[in-house]
């Protein structure tokens, strides 16, 4: 997962929990995330959610990458538990999440 830090991942999930009242800071911290960080991003909420597994990063990744129509912010801020998701996407990557959101506030 080298496409995006950790770091990065813990406050969109930050910015997630408080959507009514950081969504255009979310959002505009998603438009200043490269395609790459951008993919990466919705790759950890797939892989969250159960639509990929672990093992299936570069999958995730590529699939991501290659298929990326909406817009990245409204595609991610649209999606229901996204937050949760991300959480549970990066644990299941072996990240810590609760440490690196603590990091972030």
């Amino acid at each position: 997962m080298d496409q995006i830090s950790v770091r990065k991942v813990a406050a969109v999930i930050v910015m997630a929990r408080e959507l009514s009242r950081a969504e255009g800071e979310l959002r505009a911290l998603i438009d200043r995330m490269d395609e790459e960080e951008q993919a990466a991003l919705v790759a950890i909420m797939w892989i969250g959610r159960g639509s990929f597994d672990s093992d299936e990063w570069s999958e995730a990744f590529a699939t991501a990458y290659g298929e990326a129509s909406t817009p990245t912010a409204d595609y991610l801020i649209g999606t229901p538990h996204l937050a949760d998701n991300l959480e549970a996407g990066l644990e299941a990557l072996g990240y810590d999440a609760q440490d690196e959101e603590d990091a972030v506030m």
